[in-house]
């Protein structure tokens, strides 16, 4: 797994933390928290899926090389 799809999954899984936390304290920057979730939750996706076709590529150029 790409080190930036980790990061951004962990990022992911703090404000998601965060977001419980605010939320039950009753704070409404909760929000703020669940928006970052979801970028970062859309970063480990994209540096994933780039990783895959990263790979799939290099294979390819292997192949016809």
């Amino acid at each position: 797994m790409p080190r930036l799809a980790l990061y951004a999954l962990a990022v992911c899984a703090l404000a998601v933390a965060a977001a419980v936390v605010s939320f039950a304290q009753g704070s409404w920057i909760g929000v703020v928290w669940i928006l970052l979730a979801g970028v970062s939750s859309n970063m480990a996706w994209y540096y994933l899926r780039k990783a895959k076709l990263d790979r799939a590529a290099a294979r390819e150029a292997e192949v016809t090389g």
